[in-house]
């Protein structure tokens, strides 16, 4: 039998994990979250209880730590719009949200894990699809631009690499 050689993986080459904020954060009702459209879809709750689910909302130091003995170089995850704008079309952000994605940031930098940030994993506002009709409405896109432009304003300094949609 043949061993065939590889190559190694290049040095900078991000090695890693992802989760969406939905499957993982928890604290669904916490710190200003508003409802997305996956806090009121139809769940087997013996499956998962997404309010709770892995609560990295509450975790995410150890979650990080446990990524880092993984030996993981990066992390996809989502930002839940609902965090940041509870209703999609807050007049503000909410701060207590944007705090804590600073600190999971903050977090991941302390272990050298880089982020790689979701702005769209199906989590859209819920109000956002029962007063607007979602995407269908053009008015969306300005909000989604405010959304995206206050995540890239707020973590310009601590995420290199960002996604639209997953």
């Amino acid at each position: 039998m043949e061993i065939i050689k590889r190559k190694p993986f290049p040095e900078d080459f991000l090695w890693g994990a992802s989760t969406a904020a939905f499957q993982c954060e928890g604290a669904a009702h916490e710190d200003g979250k508003g409802l997305s459209v996956m806090d009121v879809r139809k769940q087997d709750p013996s499956i998962c209880n997404y309010e709770v689910a892995s609560d990295h909302y509450h975790h995410y130091k150890e979650d990080v730590a446990l990524m880092k003995e993984c030996g993981l170089k990066a992390y996809r995850f989502s930002i839940a719009w609902t965090r940041i704008f509870p209703n999609g079309d807050d007049a503000k952000p909410n701060e207590a949200g944007l705090k804590f994605y600073d600190d999971v940031f903050d977090e991941l930098h302390k272990y050298g894990i880089e982020p790689v940030v979701t702005l769209h994993h199906y989590e859209m506002p819920l109000n956002l699809v029962t007063k607007y009709g979602a995407w269908r409405n053009r008015a969306l896109v300005d909000l989604a631009v405010r959304y995206a432009k206050t995540v890239f304003e707020r973590y310009k300094n601590k995420v290199k690499y960002w996604m639209t949609f997953n």
